[in-house]
């Protein structure tokens, strides 16, 4: 079956805080593979082609109070990406809480590349309704991509960082954002593990603008997560989270969701044909 790795933390990780970085590196025995493949997308792409991946979407955002990754991380992302637009989709950020002009920071990292937006509310530290009440640089953004068809990509669940604050993790205050913006094509990342997967569950099933994403779950415990996931396969984007804490291989999750009972519809609409309804592959 043809795959799509909708998250891949292809990032500059000279720029994480030593504390983060030590929690990357815990107990992983591929560093060195992940260090080659930071250096040359030539070498990760070399490495997708040798395990039958067709795409995979680079996830990268801006929190450098918590990560330590600076708006340049965009640049970073673009730049990795440019050389293999088929293979390689750069999702970037715009920081709501200390952008100081969103609409011309979200132009700026266009120009430069990037196709996809990534929000990750429990490391920049709001939440996604935020607009309702004070927060007028979400309600800019969300108008912003929209207009221009950018995806927006929404960490929920849980993290384990330090300093990071996983209430704003709970997907509810989603449902907001899917309301008011209608035609905002919105994926929940992680499905809302591992505490609101009802939730994450609800808004998909309620909403047609919204998408799940099921990366950074185990596979073997995916339908305990999400035992009615068949029934919206069609709606369902596969994603390991690699090289993220606990995922230990791409090329494994991949093998283990192979094995779950679905369908072989379900499993060929969550492994690829969801995502390639989002992007025209650009040569």
């Amino acid at each position: 079956m043809k795959v799509i790795d909708c998250h891949v933390h292809i990032q500059p990780w000279n720029q994480l805080k030593p504390e983060v970085l030590a929690r990357m590196k815990n107990g992983r025995q591929d560093y060195d593979q992940i260090q080659k493949f930071i250096q040359s997308p030539e070498t990760f792409v070399e490495y997708l082609d040798s395990v039958g991946i067709a795409q995979a979407w680079i996830i990268n955002y801006d929190s450098p109070d918590l990560m330590g990754f600076t708006f340049e991380v965009n640049r970073f992302c673009a730049n990795y990406c440019k050389d293999h637009p088929k293979w390689l989709i750069p999702f970037g950020s715009v920081n709501p809480r200390t952008s100081k002009n969103v609409s011309d920071d979200l132009k700026k990292i266009m120009d430069w590349g990037i196709r996809g937006i990534k929000l990750h509310p429990p490391h920049q530290l709001f939440s996604p309704n935020d607009y309702l009440s004070f927060h007028r640089n979400l309600e800019e953004l969300y108008r912003f991509c929209e207009l221009k068809k950018l995806p927006v990509m929404f960490h929920t669940g849980t993290s384990i960082f330090p300093g990071a604050r996983s209430r704003y993790g709970n997907p509810i205050g989603i449902d907001d954002v899917a309301v008011d913006f209608p035609n905002l094509k919105i994926i929940l990342a992680h499905g809302g593990r591992p505490l609101w997967q009802q939730e994450a569950f609800f808004l998909v099933r309620r909403h047609p603008n919204v998408y799940l994403e099921i990366s950074g779950i185990p596979p073997a415990k995916l339908l305990e997560y999400f035992p009615r996931l068949e029934e919206v396969a069609s709606k369902t984007l596969f994603g390991t989270d690699w090289p993220g804490p606990g995922v230990a291989s791409i090329v494994k999750n991949i093998d283990d969701f192979k094995q779950l009972g679905l369908s072989d519809e379900a499993k060929e609409n969550i492994l690829h044909r969801v995502a390639e309804q989002f992007f025209v592959a650009k040569m």
